[in-house]
């Protein structure tokens, strides 16, 4: 069963990061060049403690890969944020532009810096859902 927070805890929840490591994302094979096993770990470096970051298995959105899921903190999403989907981010200056929104607030209290939305793409219901579900 999914409770709700309340009060000051659901105020200071941070923004969530989700970075797909399923069957095409974190694959040297498909995305030579890029060091997959590192992405993770410079990302917590850059968030500095901001916001938790995990693996999931595969998000089925192969084509993007690599694939960042950033979900709003609590007061992002009381101010209307959501999810935001962002696909190929194979390079570290990617990872330092989510890490710098992020940091300041996330999505639906800063603005993404505008090279992001060259990563931004939309995902199916039935996929968004299996993630926030």
């Amino acid at each position: 069963m999914i409770t709700k927070s309340s009060g000051r805890a659901a105020a200071e929840t941070p923004c969530r990061v989700t970075v797909c490591r399923g069957c095409c994302c974190g694959d040297g094979a498909k995305i030579p060049g890029v060091d997959h096993a590192g992405q993770i770990p410079r990302l917590r470096t850059a968030l500095g403690g901001a916001a938790p970051v995990r693996a999931s298995e595969c998000l089925d959105v192969c084509d993007q890969a690599n694939v960042v899921v950033v979900q709003p903190s609590a007061a992002g999403r009381a101010a209307g944020g959501r999810p935001v989907w962002l696909g190929l981010v194979n390079d570290d200056e990617a990872l330092a532009d989510i890490a710098a929104w992020i940091r300041a607030g996330g999505p639906g209290i800063a603005e993404p810096p505008g090279v992001l939305d060259l990563y931004t793409f939309k995902v199916s219901r039935r996929v968004r859902e299996g993630l926030e579900g």
